[in-house]
């Protein structure tokens, strides 16, 4: 991703920035506050409930229950909008899958 698109994506109060990190065996995911600098909530294959819905952490399931569990996350600190940062990956695959668990919840972007 060059200088160019990163600037153009930035989160703000009212829509928080979702940033997608993934890995050969896991993927994370984190809401980003830009202006005050902080991470509203996270999620990722590593963690224990996540865990316990999948059999593997590098499949598309798994993506999609770290974006319902994000989304649901999001949903208790009463935000419906977000900007979706994918980094250098493409829209395919777990990112993809990710990005439509996130939306069955209710978010929007």
């Amino acid at each position: 991703m060059g200088k160019r698109e990163k600037k153009r994506i930035k989160g703000n109060h009212l829509k928080p920035r979702l940033t997608v990190f993934r890995s050969n065996k896991h993927i994370y995911a984190q809401v980003i506050d830009d202006s005050d600098s902080t991470t509203i909530t996270s999620c990722s294959t590593l963690e224990i409930e996540v865990k316990a819905k999948c059999e593997k952490t590098s499949n598309k399931l798994a993506s999609k229950i770290v974006g319902e569990t994000i989304g649901t996350r999001l949903l208790k600190h009463n935000i419906k909008e977000i900007v979706f940062d994918r980094g250098k990956k493409s829209y395919h695959g777990r990112i993809k899958e990710l990005a439509e668990g996130a939306r069955l919840v209710g978010l929007s972007f």
